[in-house]
């Protein structure tokens, strides 16, 4: 029986963790349901899971949260959701809360020896050093949920980084990969939210609409497998059938391949190294049709440029970007900029930045805080030019 904390429940990945428990119910024990705002759907996980604790973010909804769950803890604010993650019950975390907001409870869940099931990204992207020599210094394990990721983790067993020539990560190019420069200057909210293959929160939506997304996973590759940033390039493949692909340095390829379903991913993360079976869609080869896999346009989509660039530059620019890009979604999502501004705002908050050593949790979030000021200061100009 392993014992879950689930960090982001009421979103999508936290959502698909629950069907898992649902699906293995003497493998798994939900101990501890932390997420955001949405009380009313963490208090039904609650009813139906009997957790020992559960945590809202939204301090002010927790309150009646506590009144509603007699009998369960109810913890309230990031303190709250940290408390979920470190639980003394708790054997493994899945961290899906999206956002930097993740950094903190996830770090800590290290810190505390727990092993992790990684569904936020930018907990690698804005501490990436940092969190992996604390993984190594811990002894915890911590495994990618995103199906790239996981994709690469399961093509490079049993092989070394000298033996890689590169890892390919495929992207679907999402709503907008057939566009022209002058239709993706008049997109929508409602257009970027319409992932083809995926459904997502907004913000990794969105992420996958500008391809900042694909950008944040080269960062995340490179200190998840210690690849140069050299070593990992990413190609568009609209079907969403190979998920990734490890290049070897005598030209053979392997890439992993399943229906386009998180839960696949989550389910090895959780039991590696095993593999357990599973009820999960299967691949029907003989009604998959062509596979396509086109280069590209970091003309049209330049956010996966400005993320190579900042790995390539190292230090604090990962960081940096990660929360002007934060920013700048969440100003998209309110209509306050355009979609192809979003490029704009991160590219203006890099070029400002003087960078840093990410020594310490407290350095990278200082980072993290002057850059979302620069990025909504860079917004607030735009709004009068």
């Amino acid at each position: 029986m392993k014992k879950l904390a689930i960090l982001g429940s009421t979103g999508s990945i936290g959502q698909s963790a629950l069907s898992l428990v649902d699906m293995f119910p003497d493998q798994f024990k939900v101990v501890t349901l932390a997420a955001r705002a949405n009380a009313k759907l963490l208090y039904q996980q609650a009813l139906r899971y009997q957790p020992e604790l559960v945590a809202l973010q939204a301090e002010d909804a927790a309150s009646d949260l506590a009144e509603s769950l007699p009998g369960i803890q109810v913890a309230s604010g990031l303190t709250g959701i940290t408390e979920a993650a470190i639980h003394s019950n708790v054997d493994a975390v899945i961290a899906a809360i999206a956002g930097a907001a993740g950094l903190i409870p996830t770090f800590n869940a290290v810190l505390a020896g727990k092993d992790i099931a990684l569904a936020n990204k930018e907990t690698l992207v804005a501490a990436g050093d940092l969190v992996m020599k604390t993984v190594s210094s811990r002894n915890v394990k911590l495994l990618p949920v995103d199906s790239e990721h996981s994709a690469l983790h399961q093509c490079l067993q049993g092989t070394s980084c000298s033996q890689v020539a590169r890892l390919v990560l495929t992207a679907s190019g999402g709503p907008f990969f057939r566009y022209s420069k002058s239709q993706l200057e008049n997109v929508t909210v409602e257009q970027a939210l319409n992932h083809p293959t995926w459904r997502m929160g907004p913000k990794i939506t969105i992420d996958s609409a500008t391809l900042m997304n694909k950008g944040l996973e080269v960062i995340e590759a490179h200190q998840l497998f210690g690849v140069a940033h050299d070593q990992i390039s990413v190609i568009i493949h609209p079907q969403s059938t190979v998920h990734s692909m490890v290049e070897f340095v005598d030209g053979a390829v392997l890439a992993q391949m399943n229906v386009p379903d998180m839960r696949s991913a989550l389910l090895y993360a959780l039991t590696y190294p095993e593999r357990w079976f599973s009820a999960l869609p299967r691949l029907d080869f003989t009604r998959l049709g062509p596979l396509e896999f086109y280069p590209p346009d970091l003309d049209l989509f330049p956010c996966l440029k400005l993320a190579c660039q900042a790995l390539e530059k190292g230090q604090s620019y990962p960081a940096v970007l990660n929360a002007a890009n934060e920013v700048a979604v969440d100003c998209f999502l309110k209509r306050q900029v355009s979609f192809t501004e979003i490029p704009e705002i991160i590219e203006q908050v890099l070029a400002d930045h003087q960078p840093v050593e990410p020594s310490d949790l407290e350095t990278v979030l200082e980072t993290d805080r002057e850059a979302r000021r620069r990025a909504q200061a860079v917004v607030e100009n735009m709004a009068h030019r």
